[in-house]
């Protein structure tokens, strides 16, 4: 959720600014979409270790937002490209302020590029091991880090049935998106 509210905030400040090194900005926002994930845990180590957040709570969802953010800045960058501007002014002309323009007009317009990155957010997350295997301390880990230690380290069932039980709920939640428009539509006709 940090990581979707950031990536929001980043793509409509990059989208309606004009400033001298911007592409330098945005090209540095989606640095970790494209530096190998190594690379990155070992940063991300380092600094963390200066700033006493190895192992923590805060240490883990900070890595983790910092790895999803580009990804909200894509969809986010994507639904702002289809945007059309003109309806803010007709807003203000009609006398709304800048928040409720925001909260009225811009919001809802971008939300399915909002609910995209949101979902790439918590899949880039979920996927993350290499990090979290660098933060991890015996009391903190994550999903993902238990499995990857279970399938290298054990034979166990539980992995087994965790991953059965992601695919399950996954298919499930596809096949509900997938007939819940047909269903609206038959009910309208």
């Amino acid at each position: 959720m940090i990581a979707t509210a950031v990536g929001t905030a980043a793509a409509i400040a990059l989208d309606r600014s004009q400033f001298r090194g911007r592409s330098a900005v945005q090209g540095a926002m989606m640095a970790p979409a494209i530096v190998p994930s190594i690379v990155i845990a070992v940063a991300i180590y380092i600094m963390f270790l200066r700033w006493h957040l190895t192992g923590s709570l805060v240490g883990f969802v900070a890595a983790h937002s910092i790895l999803a953010v580009p990804f909200v800045i894509v969809a986010v960058n994507t639904a702002l490209a289809n945007y059309d501007r003109t309806v803010e002014h007709a807003s203000a002309s009609l006398g709304a302020g800048p928040i409720t323009t925001f909260r009225r007009i811009v919001l809802p317009s971008l939300a399915p590029g909002i609910a995209s990155g949101f979902v790439f957010a918590f899949v880039t997350s979920f996927d993350e091991v290499v990090v979290a295997l660098f933060l991890q301390t015996p009391d903190l880990r994550t999903l993902p880090v238990k499995m990857y230690n279970s399938i290298t380290l054990q034979i166990d069932p539980t992995i087994a049935a965790a991953s059965s039980l992601i695919v399950v709920i996954t298919t499930g939640v596809l096949l509900i998106a997938q007939f819940l428009p047909r269903r609206r539509n038959e009910n309208a006709s």
